[in-house]
């Protein structure tokens, strides 16, 4: 019931902050990109919380863990913290003042590319059961290295990538999108970073990543 209550109380304070940053500086409760992103962000979230309440309550726990130890991660993750802040609010001033305009087209291309994101998370989940959100390398864990693990080395910041670059596009702003684009040297710091905890403590980590080269793109990075 603790871990329930904390869930719902995460989730209901997440619908209000993020419907705060994005109604109250478009001015307005009639902006349907908001509404839109509202739905596509808020529903994949409350399933998955529902399936992991059910099947791995544990791996649900660790997911709500925000205080990250490493200093490094702490600057990676309060800086990801103001660039989600930074884009809402944009976004939403940008719908009131009429900035940008982006195609329906795009909106519609970039609802398909946030749902295939959260499919991405959702099945990273169900491989990894070690998912902590905060950087870390726990008792017993041992290397993941099928499904998308045997893709990429981190599948789980592949999928962030879609989501946050995404976001701004569903919203319909296109200066929301350029500061989006901050995320990507700030997951790679984040990555560079982990992976330096998980070769120094998860035992099998450097075979790894002789076995599987690319980090978050294939045949790029």
């Amino acid at each position: 019931m603790k871990l329930l209550l904390k869930t719902l109380i995460a989730f209901l304070l997440g619908m209000i902050i993020t419907g705060a940053m994005l109604f109250l500086p478009a001015g307005t409760w009639d902006y349907p990109g908001a509404w839109l992103f509202m739905a596509l962000l808020f529903t994949p979230i409350l399933l998955m919380g529902i399936v992991l309440m059910v099947k791995n309550p544990e791996l649900l726990r660790k997911r709500l863990a925000m205080k990250e130890r490493e200093k490094t991660q702490q600057g990676v993750v309060a800086l990801s913290g103001l660039l989600l802040v930074a884009s809402f609010i944009v976004a939403g001033i940008d719908y009131r003042f009429g900035w940008s305009h982006v195609s329906h087209g795009i909106v519609i291309i970039a609802s398909a590319v946030l749902l295939i994101g959260y499919a991405l998370y959702a099945e990273v989940l169900r491989e990894n059961a070690y998912l902590s959100r905060i950087i870390e390398v726990q008792e017993r864990q041992r290397v993941i290295d099928t499904g998308l693990y045997g893709i990429v080395r981190h599948p789980m910041y592949s999928a962030t990538v879609l989501l946050f670059l995404s976001m701004p596009l569903v919203l319909g702003s296109i200066p929301s999108f350029v500061i989006m684009l901050v995320y990507i040297p700030l997951i790679v710091k984040r990555i560079k970073n982990e992976e330096t905890v998980l070769l120094d403590g998860l035992d099998g980590y450097d075979a790894y990543c002789k076995k599987v080269k690319y980090r978050l793109l294939p045949l790029v990075w």
